[in-house]
């Protein structure tokens, strides 16, 4: 299965019944095999006496385009046709009866050779219904600068958009098409893609970057080689407004920028912030997007649209509306920024040192320092190879403030609390937080009370309680309860060590992990494999003993 889809010869048919299902719209009898959706509360007896109707359209495989831009403020309605394919005339026409009143209807049309056609000859039949019709093509793709006939992408919906708005404003047929005419030298689109759309049943094809791929996978203008996001941006800007300015228009601009259907949100977010901070520093006004609004199937790319915003197409573009596709238009600004409140580890002011206390601090960085790599490894068995790193990470940044005088080792409440600090500043991860947890629940116990095994009786029961694992989970729990267990009974440091060692090797031959990335294993990948954080337990109790 390479995408969800039902089946190739019903993909337009089942997206389009997924749109009607979840917008106010109409759509036609699937007995009539013609694919037009119209405004539920559309009458062209009623609204259609005096405003003007919108019908756009074109193949299947761009959407939401273009019936997730029908409702008031925009279009009245859409035809679609096949994957990549013109709807017939006889679709065209019937979406034309159905919408024009005696206002008149406007044509929205995409300038490609079959939408032309069949939108043209519909419309000339229509006309000779006693029908009042108008058709604008829009070609606001500059790939190709100099073609006699460029295409229409996303710059469309800017045509939508304001002839959604005019329309609302009752103005007559021929002046609404002149308004419309008059606006398209003002927009210009340009997009750059990584792959080609997948068509269902085929895989995903990558490709290298192509400026100008079009939306039905034709050939781009040329192959480009941008290394980053922002590099993409600009080389879609540079010609963008080169364009502009040739026909006499200046910045700002307001942009769109657009989806072509598989590129991820991450990535349409760092374009947005490249856009609105580009290196040309070009002022822009608005931003409609970033969105998907008309893409390619699966295309992993992005469109910009440029426009020469006039007050109209300010306001039309700003002016509300039912279409459940279109994201509105915004004012870029700088964010407000505010200076966040950090909690800085506690320097005290005299620190009381003990040298015994500090010999065993040094034995536990030691010897996590030191199994670095080892619990790496055991680690990228059943997790992400980066638990000894962390640890160690850990240990010396602990060993920094030891060095530096900031460890007051002298009392251990203080000196948990350090430790518990110093972790959850600078160790990371969540082994740095569950570590931090025990340390500080511990050091605040062991400032009330000095019996140092049932302060980490606490702290364990403060990570169990926040981290939500507990003995058996095949954790760092494993070895360090057994430990602690010892220490409260009466034994000694080497008597905790044994029983961590013991904890430690029963993770190996535990069926399944209940917390950590390793319970995403099965439970075959597990067998035989240490837990690195109870292996870590089971070093440094070791080495305190030994110390």
């Amino acid at each position: 299965m390479q995408h969800f889809y039902n089946a190739a010869d019903t993909l337009i048919d089942d997206v389009l019944a997924g749109v009607s299902a979840l917008t106010d719209v109409r759509i036609a009898e699937p007995s009539q095999h013609l694919r037009i959706l119209v405004r539920a509360d559309w009458d062209r007896e009623h609204q259609g006496r005096d405003q003007v109707a919108l019908l756009s359209g074109g193949g299947g495989g761009h959407e939401p385009v273009h019936a997730g831009f029908i409702g008031e403020g925009m279009l009245t309605g859409a035809v679609v046709g096949g994957l990549f394919a013109s709807p017939s005339v006889d679709a065209v026409l019937a979406a034309i009866r159905e919408v024009c009143g005696a206002a008149g209807c406007l044509l929205i049309v995409k300038n490609y050779t079959g939408d032309r056609l069949n939108f043209g000859l519909a419309a000339e039949q229509a006309r000779q219904e006693g029908l009042a019709v108008s058709m604008v093509i829009v070609g606001d793709d500059i790939a190709l600068p100099d073609s006699p006939q460029p295409r229409g992408i996303a710059g469309t919906l800017i045509v939508h958009k304001l002839a959604g708005w005019l329309a609302a404003q009752q103005i007559p047929l021929e002046t609404l098409s002149e308004r419309v005419e008059a606006a398209l030298p003002r927009i210009a689109s340009l997009g750059l893609a990584l792959s080609h759309a997948a068509r269902p049943g085929e895989a995903k094809a990558p490709c290298a970057p192509e400026l100008g791929l079009g939306i039905h996978n034709e050939s781009g203008v040329r192959r480009v080689d941008p290394e980053s996001a922002s590099e993409a941006v600009e080389t879609l800007l540079a010609p963008l407004t080169e364009t502009l300015a040739a026909r006499g228009y200046a910045a700002p601009y307001v942009a769109l920028l657009n989806n072509l259907g598989g590129a991820a949100e991450q990535e349409m977010q760092v374009l947005a912030a490249s856009l609105l901070v580009n290196r040309r520093g070009l002022a822009l006004s608005g931003l409609i997007g970033p969105a998907a609004l008309m893409t390619s199937l699966d295309m992993q790319g992005f469109s910009i649209t440029l426009v020469a915003a006039d007050d109209d197409l300010i306001s039309a573009l700003a002016a509300p509306t039912d279409a459940p596709a279109w994201p509105g238009l915004r004012t870029p600004r700088a964010p407000a920024r505010f200076t966040p409140q950090i909690s800085e580890p506690p320097m005290p002011e005299h620190v009381e040192r003990d040298a015994t206390v500090e010999t065993l601090v040094r034995a536990a960085i030691a010897v996590l320092t030191e199994s670095r790599q080892a619990l790496d490894d055991l680690d990228a068995r059943s997790g992400d190879g980066d638990a000894g790193t962390s640890l160690a990470s850990g240990a010396e940044a602990v060993a920094r403030r030891l060095d530096a005088g900031q460890l007051e080792s002298a009392r251990p409440g203080a000196l948990f609390a350090g430790i518990g600090a110093c972790l959850a500043r600078d160790m990371g991860g969540s082994s740095g937080v569950l570590l931090s947890i025990l340390f500080t629940a511990a050091g605040a116990e062991l400032a009330e009370n000095d019996e140092l095994a049932a302060a980490l009786a606490v702290g364990i029961e403060r990570m169990q309680r926040y981290g939500g694992a507990s003995q058996g989970d095949r954790t760092l729990l494993d070895a360090l309860i057994p430990a602690v267990e010892a220490l409260r009974e009466g034994g000694n440091l080497a008597r905790a060590a044994e029983r961590a060692r013991e904890g430690a090797e029963a993770t190996a031959t535990m069926a399944q992990a209940r917390a950590g990335r390793s319970a995403y294993l099965p439970e075959s990948a597990l067998q035989g494999v240490t837990d690195p954080g109870a292996e870590a337990v089971a070093r440094v109790l070791q080495a305190l003993a030994e110390a």
